[in-house]
């Protein structure tokens, strides 16, 4: 069970794609996102408590056990890996071209990410709350649905104990400790 508190906090970390583009923009790369996510997550061992899938970025909050770069660096590095390998499986040409990056290290040729992560410490249930309601309105807020629960690349059903039959990721909702 995870306690959230100054000495275990939580952390709402986001990813925004390079130029703010809109490459979550169809559900098909939403739903190869959210899987890479749940696989980020099994791989790196860490929780995920609340997502959101924008057309350009994503938002998390998640657990301490992990520092939160490495966390970054598993999410980033498995959802970047399973989109950037659709998109040249189905010949997505200039969607690549406007991921390309000349002289990237290691020899990678396209970047999906920004590569200025914002990551925020959640010290309390209120600050943590505060969070999961920030992302839960993200797409209420840029004007993609009326109602948050409508946003089917969100935790929100999850947090309202609503869940669509084929949720595209379920989170750890009941691994948190919370205080009486």
């Amino acid at each position: 069970m995870f306690k959230i508190s100054p000495g275990s906090p939580a952390y709402y970390l986001t990813s925004v794609a390079k130029d703010r583009l809109p490459v979550f923009r169809s559900d098909k790369i939403k739903t190869i996102a959210a899987r890479a996510l749940d696989e980020a997550r099994m791989s790196g061992g860490f929780l995920i408590f609340a997502y959101v899938i924008m057309p350009d970025h994503l938002h998390l909050v998640t657990d301490s056990n992990k520092k939160p770069e490495v966390i970054l660096r598993y999410v980033n590095g498995i959802v970047a890996r399973r989109v950037i390998n659709f998109l040249k499986e189905h010949n997505y040409v200039s969607s690549l071209e406007k991921l390309r990056h000349e002289g990237y290290r290691r020899g990678h040729r396209y970047s999906l990410w920004d590569h200025h992560p914002n990551i925020r410490q959640l010290t309390s249930e209120s600050m943590f709350m505060q969070r999961v309601h920030y992302t839960h309105q993200n797409p209420v807020r840029a004007g993609l649905v009326e109602k948050a629960e409508d946003y089917k690349y969100s935790s929100v059903r999850l947090w309202n104990r609503k869940p669509f039959e084929d949720e595209p990721l379920l989170i750890d909702i009941d691994k948190i400790h919370w205080r009486k």
